[in-house]
């Protein structure tokens, strides 16, 4: 099940000689071990090169030069875009880009114009070019005289902090981190090595962040859970929320997502979750390892997600349940007790096994029609 695509596994390709099928010399120079270049819009980079950083092999000319990624339908001459989808394969006898990328085992039915480089996997070798191409977002270089950065606080070595950002007492931030203009880091927190925190994002006070993580913007870790208790006048009483929110390490958070600290104890995010923009996690809830969630999944407190589940987009799951390791849920489902199989396949709300929901919505369709066909069937049996 694929719950969506902006987060692409990256992986630092080794650099190797690439092949040319059509035995042309190309005579560039080769890229020296462990080379990861970045790009920007003005520089160029050849269809050769490219296949030797991808591991790939080369179809047509490997002289051609591209600057830019650009999506297949759009892409121009000049620019770089992948197939890897049956649904877009009219595109790819059609694009006007330079360089293709495709998956190994591509059968085209029509000629291809653009440069083709196969590649095992097109979705992480997409990942390395885009994060190739994509530095010229990125933050200012050093600290802003702007920010503010309490003195009891401590900032690693080549950390950049943006205008306006706010970095309270006790708080450790830690080498090579992009803090974007527009960030508050609370009292206490602590954040790893190579994290980027996008504008806007708030990490309140004792929260634990991981190495190379990624919050985007307006994210909020640590505001209090929703805890409150019922009063004999029918009005409600805040229980205090003294827990925190513990990030583990390789996790990416969408922007205005929403994680909760814990009333006691920690909310936990473990090493390798993947979070959409507007997902929001309760206090108290346990999120395991390599768990991927799209945008707009609510999960209620203290329930615990096993390790490399995937929920689609919209996806509620109760609270105090379980779900077990390897689950995949549909998009709209609605979880209100414990998944104890693992690798199960859920939809529906409440959802239950994937291919009985496939057959009971194609049922559930002709139902019109079969109430009819019943009513006829009654009419000649009372006859």
């Amino acid at each position: 099940m694929v719950i969506g695509y902006t987060n692409f596994p990256i992986t630092n390709f080794p650099i190797t000689s690439f092949p040319v099928t059509n035995n042309q010399s190309t005579n560039l120079l080769p890229l020296p071990d462990h080379f990861i270049p970045v790009f920007n819009s003005r520089m160029k980079i050849s269809a050769a090169q490219l296949a030797e950083l991808l591991h790939g092999s080369i179809e047509g000319n490997p002289l051609v030069t591209v600057s830019k990624p650009a999506r297949i339908e759009d892409a121009k001459p000049g620019e770089f875009t992948f197939f890897d989808n049956p649904k877009y394969e009219q595109f790819a006898y059609s694009t006007r880009a330079a360089v293709l990328m495709v998956q190994e085992d591509f059968q085209p039915v029509q000629p291809v114009a653009a440069t083709m480089i196969r590649v095992k996997d097109v979705r992480s070798s997409l990942a390395f070019l885009l994060g190739m191409f994509g530095e010229n977002g990125k933050a200012e270089l050093g600290v802003s005289d702007l920010a503010h950065i309490h003195h009891k606080a401590k900032v690693g070595k080549g950390t950049s902090v943006g205008e306006f950002s706010v970095i309270e007492s006790g708080a450790v931030v830690g080498e090579n981190c992009r803090i974007y203009p527009q960030v508050f880091i609370g009292k206490n927190v602590h954040v790893g090595d190579n994290c980027t925190i996008y504008p806007g994002v708030r990490i309140l006070y004792e929260c634990l962040v991981g190495d190379n993580c990624i919050l985007h913007a307006n994210a909020v870790i640590g505001s209090d859970g929703f805890g409150f208790a019922p009063q004999p006048d029918k009005t409600w009483k805040k229980v205090p929320q003294v827990g925190n929110v513990v990030i583990e390490n390789n996790v990416e958070i969408g922007a205005c997502t929403c994680i909760d600290r814990a009333s006691l104890g920690s909310t936990l995010i473990e090493s390798g979750v993947k979070l959409d923009n507007l997902v929001h996690i309760a206090h108290n809830v346990v999120v395991g390892k390599n768990t991927a969630f799209a945008a707009q999944v609510g999960v209620a407190g203290s329930a615990k997600i096993g390790e490399n589940i995937m929920l689609g987009g919209q996806v509620g799951v109760a609270g105090h349940i379980s779900i077990a390791d390897g689950t995949q849920i549909q998009a709209q489902s609605g979880i209100g007790s414990n998944i104890k199989k693992e690798d199960s396949k859920l939809w529906g709300s409440p959802a239950f096994e994937y291919g009985d929901y496939l057959r009971a919505h194609s049922i559930f369709k002709q139902l019109p029609e079969l109430e009819k066909r019943v009513r006829e069937l009654e009419k000649k049996l009372a006859g």
